[in-house]
Order: C-alpha cells, then sequence, then structure tokens
C-alpha cells in the first residue's frame, strides 16, 4: 500500500503498469508517455506525486496508438532535433495548429521516441494538375521550367503561397502545362550555357525588344539553363 492505495491492483482500462525508477517525476512520465500530469494523478488516486519511491507501481495512461490521433491529423515519432517549429514547417502547418493537437506536451521538452500527432494540412485544390512535394533547393522558378509551366501560373493554383519562402515538404499543386507555352507567331527556345537576350536576338536576327515583348516577367539577366522561352519569329 501507498498512501492507501493498492499499488499491486489491477490498473484500469486504458492504463498500464510502471515501476518508479530514479530520478521519475509525474511531469517526466507525462512527457515521456506523452500524456498529462493530470491524467496520471486521475489514475493514481491516493498516490502522493511528491512523494515516489523508486520500486512503486503507478498507473500511466495509454499513449494513443497510430490511428487513433483526432481526425484531422496523423501519428508522428519525435526524433533527433525535432522541434515543432521544424515539424510546422516540414508538415506544412503551424506550431499553434501542432499544440492543439497535443494539449498537455511541453514544446520545449520534446523526447525522441515520444508519439505526437501532427495536423494534415489542406492541400490547395488541383483540378487538372498534380500535388508537388517541396525540395531542398526547390524555387518556383525551376518547378516552372521543369513541368513547362510559368512561375505565374503555380501562384495562381497555390492561393497564400509566399514564393520567397518554400517549405521543404510543403505540398503545392502543379497546374497542368498549357498546349503551347509560346503565342502564335513565335516558338519555343531553350536556354543553354552562355545565352543571354542580346546574343539571342542576334543569332534569331531580330530585335531585342521584340525577345523583351514575347517574354514578359522573365528576367533577362537571370536566365538559367533548361529555361524556356519564345522566340518571334522575324
Amino acid at each position: 500500500m501507498y498512501g492507501g492505495y493498492d499499488v499491486y491492483q489491477t490498473c484500469p482500462s486504458g492504463t498500464q503498469p510502471y515501476t518508479i525508477r530514479a530520478g521519475d517525476t509525474y511531469y517526466s512520465l507525462a512527457i515521456r508517455f506523452n500524456t498529462t500530469v493530470a491524467a496520471i494523478m486521475a489514475a493514481n488516486p491516493g498516490v502522493d506525486p511528491n512523494r515516489l519511491m523508486i520500486g512503486q507501481r503507478i498507473c500511466i495512461p495509454v499513449t494513443p496508438m497510430p490511428g487513433e490521433c483526432p481526425a484531422g491529423t496523423q501519428p508522428y515519432i519525435i526524433q533527433a532535433g525535432d522541434t515543432f517549429f521544424s515539424l510546422a514547417a516540414r508538415f506544412n502547418t503551424t506550431v499553434d495548429a501542432i499544440m492543439a493537437a497535443n494539449p498537455g506536451v511541453d514544446p520545449n521538452r520534446l523526447m525522441i521516441g515520444q508519439r505526437i500527432c501532427i495536423p494534415r494540412p489542406g492541400l490547395p485544390p488541383c483540378p487538372g494538375g498534380q500535388y508537388y512535394t517541396i525540395r531542398s533547393g526547390d524555387t518556383l522558378f525551376a518547378l516552372a521550367n521543369r513541368f513547362n509551366v510559368t512561375v505565374a501560373a503555380i501562384i495562381a493554383a497555390n492561393p497564400g503561397i509566399d514564393p520567397n519562402f518554400l517549405r521543404v515538404g510543403q505540398i503545392i499543386c502543379i497546374p497542368a502545362p498549357s498546349q503551347g507555352r509560346c503565342p502564335s507567331g513565335s516558338s519555343e527556345y531553350v536556354i543553354r550555357a552562355g545565352d543571354t537576350f542580346f546574343n539571342i536576338a542576334a543569332r534569331f536576327n531580330i530585335s531585342l525588344q521584340a525577345l523583351l515583348d514575347a517574354n514578359p516577367g522573365v528576367n533577362p539577366n537571370t536566365l538559367q539553363i533548361g529555361q524556356i522561352i519564345c522566340i518571334p519569329h522575324s
């Protein structure tokens, strides 16, 4: 008996037995088992949390298993280096949303192996297009060239996106490429090493202004190999 509580009785449904070790406190146990101090106290009536003894048996509320996270969230196991901030960036959500999905979890005391629930981000509608997960080094400009669309089209398909702050793991919509990127009276050209608007205009016997007019929104000072531009017919 500890404080009038039979520690050797069967733990109630929804809890599991645990034997107190050196250094254990209700707070550290709540963090380790992804529960709350209040929940541990409720599962152990009569036990004084300030007088825990090594070898004492208490009952720990069972951590939600995969699939038992609240609707709209998914389970995640904390790994070395994880913070709520880094997880929010990786899973395209917010720190506040993660905290709301994990009441009682101290974001400053995450432990490797601890299970939390991550809100699933709302994906932008993507009719006719495809979802894409941002990787290290991605830019909207590079993606536009890779998928044969325009930066403006990607921004339009992802309202609220910050093109200057893409996050690894962020899911965006890549719209379907339009049939023929270049307007009538022009043809596509893929930028090669050493290309400039000046030498391209000279090569195709057109004026520099005509080339600029055929490529609104293209910065001639930041051309990239593989970028597609339009060459007006002379």
